[in-house]
């Protein structure tokens, strides 16, 4: 029985691995991060947004999201 990935996951997978090459790591280590900020499910519900513009504004908006998480975990 096989089973066929959802777009919203081909997508989400793409994007993970392609953002970690633009990174310079690793698909583990951006899912890492991304769970260590509870960004998993934003980043993935983001798809009908960042499947329609240049990959680039995915990568800006992750690294926003990071960013703001950082500086509210020092808070």
């Amino acid at each position: 029985m096989s089973k066929e990935l959802s777009k919203e996951m081909e997508f989400f997978i793409y994007l993970i691995e392609n953002y970690a090459y633009y990174k310079n790591k690793n698909a583990k280590e951006v899912m890492e991060e991304l769970q260590k900020y509870n960004l998993v499910e934003r980043v993935f519900d983001g798809y009908e947004f960042y499947h329609i513009e240049r990959l680039e504004n995915a990568y800006e908006d992750i690294d926003n999201l990071i960013k703001q998480a950082k500086i509210n975990e020092q808070k």
